[in-house]
């Protein structure tokens, strides 16, 4: 009986121990959009004609001191829970220290993708999950409290992963981080699981991205040339169904002239352990188009983490 007691009591310790070591997503908190236009922190975005309203990070670094303390709370509370965050302010200071921009490309078909300021900074700091928090501090006579809201979106897709919002008890304490930190104990375990969660099923089933291949006019063949006995498309379905994560892919739209993949499933690290994002993947599919029996050139463009565009038949 004490041996299958000592037994059992070992393989918890595996399992906890195990859990432990689990590798955490990368994290980085920003203010949420709502936040940034509430108050006066935004940027107006040139998107190929139509002009975008974004949140001004800079700006708000710059103007706000209650989004620096709020930003290093949230990372503090995270990082004592095993997950590693990104700071803004240093991530903005990369950014702007890259003195050359990828070149953006029109096609003669009007084809081109646009990189938003936010994309960018997407790109350069590669957190897996983006926290977005929103705060407002309530008055009660003499005292205060806080009610915020924290989403975690996906920096590859965008979708919101995880969420937790309340107000915190009205406090006698007039600084925010403690005010917030009373607010978000209650939630933030909770909403850690979810982050963690989605975490594991991507560690599974694989980071999702989106592909978009087109050709430029110039090229000779089209998608639905045929070589060695199949269609252009069919071919790079293929390459596709080899290279995903238990083939999971869906080919949303299919012309002689362009094809859209959603849900691209793609593995979280390549065999260097080195994590892959939308653009190290489709380097794959460059060399693919470079190889026989097609051997033709492309142009690569991406957009953030998790968009990437291939044009076919040039640079």
């Amino acid at each position: 009986m004490m041996k299958k007691i000592i037994i059992s009591l070992a393989a918890i310790m595996m399992c906890v121990a195990s859990f432990g070591q689990a590798k955490k997503p990368t994290l980085m908190v920003v203010p949420s959009d709502n936040w940034c236009k509430q108050n006066g922190f935004t940027m107006k975005f040139d998107n190929q004609g139509t002009i975008e309203e974004l949140p001004d990070y800079k700006k708000a670094l710059q103007g706000s001191s209650d989004l620096m303390l709020v930003t290093a709370k949230i990372s503090e509370l995270m990082a004592n829970r095993g997950f590693p965050c990104k700071l803004l302010e240093q991530e903005m200071k990369k950014l702007a220290s890259e003195s050359a921009e990828d070149a953006m490309l029109t096609s003669k078909q009007g084809g081109g993708v646009s990189e938003s300021p936010i994309d960018k900074l997407a790109k350069t700091a590669k957190a897996d999950i983006i926290i977005q928090v929103t705060w407002a501090v309530n008055t009660q006579g003499p005292k205060k409290s806080v009610t915020f809201i924290l989403q975690g979106i996906d920096a590859y897709t965008g979708k919101q992963v995880a969420s937790a919002s309340g107000t915190g008890a009205p406090s006698f304490s007039a600084e925010l981080p403690k005010l917030l930190e009373e607010a978000v104990l209650n939630y933030i375990d909770n909403y850690n699981v979810q982050l963690q969660n989605h975490f594991d099923d991507m560690f599974k089933n694989g980071r999702e991205i989106i592909i978009r291949i087109k050709k430029f006019d110039t090229w000779a063949d089209d998608f639905e040339t045929e070589v060695d006995g199949k269609e252009i498309s069919a071919h790079i379905e293929e390459w596709m169904q080899k290279n995903t994560v238990s083939g999971r892919f869906n080919t949303s739209d299919a012309t002689a002239n362009m094809m859209l993949f959603e849900q691209v499933r793609i593995p979280m690290y390549d065999a260097n352990g080195k994590a892959l994002d939308a653009r190290s993947f489709c380097k794959g599919l460059q060399t693919f188009f470079k190889n026989p029996p097609f051997n033709v050139t492309s142009k690569l463009m991406t957009k953030g983490l998790g968009q990437a565009t291939i044009v076919v038949g040039d640079k």
